[in-house]
């Protein structure tokens, strides 16, 4: 099973979106491993983005994502990181299509709703910025075992 670090940004909870993004990953077949509701620092987001620091926009990505809560979310299933960038679709909400979250919730580049790891590599190395091992779950999802008997 394939994990990524996904983050559902400002804008969303702003917008009270959260609820309406976080079922259609579940909907999908993905599992919540991980979940937590906080406001990141500027230096945890300037080591998220690090790879952006030379470039013009590193400052209005950072100040965009430390300007209020975000919902920080390790999501798992098969092919999870390429699953969930292509639920997510395009950066540009306005080129986004139909169906797609950015493409049915997004209006712009910069708010952008939700982050997601964009590759093996970078989602080892984001989900260990964001969470320590023992606040990563294994659990079996048997829906039988939660249906009331009467």
């Amino acid at each position: 099973m394939e994990q990524s670090l996904v983050i559902l940004k400002p804008d969303t909870l702003q917008r009270g979106l959260a609820g309406q993004v976080l079922s259609r990953f579940e909907n999908k077949g993905l599992k919540i491993v991980g979940m937590k509701l906080t406001r990141l620092t500027r230096e945890l987001a300037e080591k998220h983005y690090s790879e952006h620091r030379a470039k013009e926009f590193f400052e209005d990505v950072v100040g965009y994502i430390t300007s209020g809560p975000v919902i920080l979310m390790v999501l798992e299933g098969p092919s999870a990181i390429t699953v969930i960038r292509q639920m997510l679709g395009p950066t540009d909400g306005r080129k986004a299509p139909a169906g797609t979250i950015r493409g049915d919730f997004g209006i712009a580049t910069r708010y952008n709703l939700v982050h997601a790891s964009d590759s093996p590599e970078a989602a080892l190395r984001e989900i260990a910025l964001f969470f320590r091992a023992d606040e990563l779950l294994c659990y079996d999802r048997d829906v039988n075992k939660w249906i009331w008997q009467v």
